[in-house]
């Protein structure tokens, strides 16, 4: 499984004067004192601030992006797009909330929405490069790989020291089975940061389709040493792990990986992987027939399947 979303969540911030005690001075001390503690990593108690001034001003469009914010924090993704939806009614060119609520969206499986404030992004301003990554991400989920290759190419031109830009365009050449070029593209990569994660974690899945399984497992291990947050490098480092005959520590970081994010259909895939590799035909099908049911483009699961099938 590959992650490509990274983006920095910046709050809005304001300058204001303590010379008069007006609306707008109250408000904006309680939008400062929200954002304090944001930073103090307490956003239940930066929402309470951030109501304190929607209270003063019911049209306050940076509490509303702030507090979405906030709720994003908390995993509370229909709060957040429902608060970024306000920020961008009383300030219709809200650029920053229309891009995070475009996010917002993909993450929603609302792909149509996204590109629609895609689309609005592009037109408020065409030259900043989040306005093509997020274009880029939403024909990516839309399975429309050359407008994404497009709009991620334009962004690094844009923005040519973005090492993510140059992976996201390397991942689109790896849907397309493009190993040779997606290569290429992670060298280019390599020379403008190689300390991105998500860059080596690519590399090692392009090695396991290759059938280079040791490759892939030191590739994913260097992905895991950059970053040990992300589910989705432990269960790919478990995945090879069972191809190279090491099936209970392999199944053990699935495991992992599935308590660290219990929505990827990946790692279930690879328990369905394990129990065939171990001969347990029941407990296999229990995961493979319903991946091949939900997601019967997904790589390995009718192969699996139909060895499960067979035992």
């Amino acid at each position: 499984m590959i992650k490509k979303i990274k983006t920095l969540l910046l709050l809005a911030l304001i300058g204001i004067s303590i010379s008069c005690d007006s609306d707008d001075t109250k408000k904006g001390r309680f939008l400062l004192k929200g954002n304090e503690k944001m930073e103090e990593n307490d956003p239940k108690g930066a929402m309470e601030f951030y109501g304190e001034a929607l209270e003063i001003d019911s049209t306050y469009a940076d509490a509303y992006y702030n507090k979405a914010l906030a709720h994003l924090r908390l995993n509370q993704l229909s709060e957040s797009i429902q608060d970024l939806s306000l920020a961008i009614k009383y300030k219709a060119d809200y650029y920053d909330a229309l891009f995070q609520r475009g996010l917002n969206y993909l993450d929603n499986g609302e792909y149509y929405n996204a590109r629609a404030d895609a689309q609005k992004l592009v037109q408020l301003d065409n030259q900043n490069w989040k306005s093509y990554f997020l274009t880029g991400l939403v024909e990516e989920k839309l399975s429309n790989f050359p407008d994404a290759m497009a709009a991620f190419d334009q962004a690094s031109k844009l923005n040519p020291e973005n090492s993510d830009l140059l992976v996201n365009q390397a991942t689109i050449l790896y849907y397309q089975k493009d190993y040779e070029g997606a290569k290429k593209v992670l060298d280019r990569a390599m020379a403008v940061n190689p300390l991105e994660p998500n860059l080596h974690n690519l590399r090692s899945m392009i090695f396991f389709d290759e059938q280079n399984y040791a490759e892939a497992l030191d590739a994913v291990e260097k992905a895991i040493s950059l970053d040990k947050s992300q589910a989705y490098f432990y269960n790919n480092k478990g995945l090879y792990l069972l191809f190279l005959d090491q099936k209970e520590e392999g199944l053990d970081l699935i495991n992992q990986s599935i308590q660290m994010d219990s929505n990827n259909p990946f790692a279930l895939r690879n328990k369905g992987i394990y129990y065939v590799m171990e001969g347990d035909k029941i407990s296999a099908l229990q995961y493979l027939v319903e991946l091949s049911q939900n997601y019967p483009e997904m790589d390995l699961v009718e192969e699996y399947l139909e060895k499960a099938q067979a035992l």
